[in-house]
């Protein structure tokens, strides 16, 4: 005896609808992890160019600039190295 008692391929699992379905969703689930893959690599590749906070090309007043603006530095030490670059 067979499973199910009807006619055979509307039977079970849902028939015809069930294979797209799941080809559908296993296409989905592979574009998905290609597309993960490839945004771990570029964000890896990102973070490991980026190690010098100093854009290339700044010029040293430039870098303290920025070091001020980013509250790495106080205003009396700004003021005090900028003093000394300018001399």
């Amino acid at each position: 005896m067979m499973w199910g008692s009807g006619s055979g391929m509307m039977d079970g699992w849902g028939g015809f609808w069930v294979g797209p379905i799941f080809m559908i969703f296993w296409l989905v689930v592979i574009v998905a992890v290609i597309a993960g893959v490839i945004w771990l690599v570029q964000s890896a590749s990102h973070h490991g160019a980026g190690r010098s906070n100093a854009p290339s090309g700044s010029s040293a007043l430039d870098i303290l600039d920025e070091r001020y603006a980013r509250g790495e530095i106080n205003r009396d030490e700004y003021l005090r190295k900028k003093q000394e670059m300018t001399r």
